[in-house]
């Protein structure tokens, strides 16, 4: 198969895959042109049933942009995984700052005042189980039983085993997201009775528990690191997802367990990825090649076939506007959404012109490095280039013209797994082995490694190097959550907790509430406090 997986499969004809029942009559069969007794019924039927899994990350519905949306309740445009991930980890930090207002509730995460009935976190409640239900309907499908019964055997059976083991990783990765952002949330596996009981509320170390055994239990049912198509899982994601999730024990659960997320972090480094050579690859239009060395995972995006407002569609375009020069970025549509909050910038010597290459920065249309002054102008805060729809060569993408982006998102990458080191070993007392792994990455940074270098290195350094490399990708709440800087008054932004210079907001906003239509709808959830 060609190494763009999921931009190349058809995500048609596996969209009807049984989410609902008809509770009046359990013996008729569904009204859809393709059941999963269809689409099942061989091996390339299973795997374009794996790339809706997949795809699910990085599509909204079944008809272009916009058309047959997967959920309800929710603007189509507005619904993509990533673009509402990007927005509740991003939003709320010291890196980013939108200049939208017309869709109600936004502007909350920048002010730290977001309600229950949020509907960006709603749709991603939604757009989460919306993954897991989809790899609950696959693994339903690929048991041993059922395969026989279909006359499947052989190095196709095999196959399938990978492709189920994919399916619980990619649920994993869903529920770690959701321990993350809200704690305590509903559980279902392709064990849970469909229709016959609402789901039962797990606590947040119950699920912290749950994907840490996933993880481990799939270890050795994926394919070996760097041997699976490109944009699919192998032992080296989950061995990713464990560093993280490690990572962050402390948090999730209040015991810490930054020793494992040493041991699974170097497991990753020790697996044959290397740094890419040049920092600004890994966010171009060409990054599956570019940047391959250095993606452990990535979701794929195509301008002519995973066209969609959200994605890196979202980041490229949503970062241009006013003035500036869309060819700066590859894109022929300029959003003028999102900047940076200034606290970004300065974390660069001279940003606008600094010799670490990670700042992407620009000051077009007169922009003002202080976004305090006007929350909704797109010209307050410096616009961020680091997401392009530009090959690694500067020449434009083949589907530049259509405004859509063919640039991938990298969801786990070598950087952060020497990142992870650093910390722990920094929590451990061992400057040393800190060291030598954050000038790693800035040897790359200032493409040398002689400029750049640091020499002494703390907690709060580290929390700024890891800004540094990982800006707009997705860390920036979870990791100020865990430094004790997220909801405290010891560290500030412009419009913090809702104030132009700052303030500190209450502990609860550390978690996300659970969307007050499901608390109603499910007796068996209940919301987080204060919410």
């Amino acid at each position: 198969m060609n190494s763009r997986y999921i931009k190349k499969i058809s995500l048609t004809g596996v969209l009807a895959i049984a989410l609902t029942s008809c509770i009046n009559d359990l013996d008729r069969q569904p009204f859809y042109d393709v059941t999963s007794n269809v689409v099942y019924q061989s091996a390339a039927g299973y795997k374009q049933a794996l790339a809706k899994v997949y795809g699910s990350f990085a599509t909204t519905g079944n008809n272009g942009p916009a058309g047959q949306g997967d959920l309800g309740g929710i603007d189509e445009g507005t619904s993509d995984f990533f673009r509402l991930f990007w927005n509740a980890e991003q939003l709320p930090t010291d890196e980013t700052i939108t200049a939208w207002n017309g869709d109600a509730g936004l502007q909350d995460f920048h002010m730290m005042n977001w309600s229950a009935d949020n509907p960006f976190l709603r749709g991603l409640f939604n757009r989460s189980y919306y993954q897991i239900t989809l790899a609950n309907e696959f693994l339903r499908e690929s048991t041993d039983s059922k395969l026989s019964s279909r006359g499947i055997s052989g190095a196709e059976a095999t196959e399938i085993k990978f492709q189920a083991a994919e399916a619980r990783f990619l649920r994993a990765y869903q529920y770690w997201v959701l321990v993350d952002l809200f704690g305590n949330v509903p559980f279902v596996d392709e064990n849970s009775p469909i229709g016959a009981s609402l789901p039962p509320q797990k606590d947040r170390v119950a699920l912290f528990n749950y994907v840490e055994s996933e993880l481990k239990a799939i270890e050795s049912l994926l394919k070996d690191p760097k041997t699976n198509e490109y944009g699919r899982a192998d032992k080296a994601a989950a061995w990713a997802l464990l560093a993280r999730l490690y990572l962050n024990a402390e948090v999730y659960t209040g015991t810490a367990k930054y020793a494992e997320a040493a041991v699974y972090a170097k497991k990753v480094i020790n697996a044959g990825y290397t740094l890419t050579p040049k920092y600004k690859d890994l966010f171009v239009a060409d990054n599956n090649v570019a940047g391959k060395s250095e993606i452990i995972l990535s979701i794929n995006y195509d301008g002519a076939k995973t066209q969609g407002y959200g994605g890196t569609t979202f980041l490229v375009n949503g970062s241009v506007g006013g003035s500036m020069d869309k060819n700066v970025s590859g894109t022929s549509s300029g959003w003028g959404g999102h900047r940076s909050t200034k606290n970004l910038p300065l974390q660069f010597p001279t940003p606008l012109s600094s010799p670490d290459k990670r700042a992407m920065f620009v000051d077009n249309d007169g922009m003002d490095i202080n976004e305090a002054k006007d929350v909704i102008s797109f010209s307050k805060g410096y616009a961020c280039i680091k997401f392009k729809n530009l090959k690694s060569d500067g020449s434009f993408s083949s589907n530049m013209s259509t405004g859509f982006s063919d640039t991938d998102f990298p969801l786990f990458r070598l950087a952060e797994m020497h990142l992870i080191v650093a910390e722990v070993a920094l929590r451990a007392g061992n400057t040393t082995e800190a060291l030598a792994a954050v000038n790693t990455l800035r040897a790359r940074a200032y493409e040398t490694t002689a400029a750049g270098q640091l020499t002494t290195i703390d907690l709060n350094e580290l929390l700024n190097e890891r800004s540094r490399e990982l800006y707009w990708e997705g860390f920036r709440r979870t990791d100020l959550i865990r430094f004790h800087k997220f909801v405290e008054g010891s560290y500030l932004w412009p419009w913090k907790g809702g104030a132009p210079t700052g303030s500190s907001v209450q502990d609860y906003r550390n978690l996300y509430p659970l969307p007050s239509a499901d608390v109603t709808a499910n007796p068996n959830l209940v919301q987080n406090p204060n919410y």
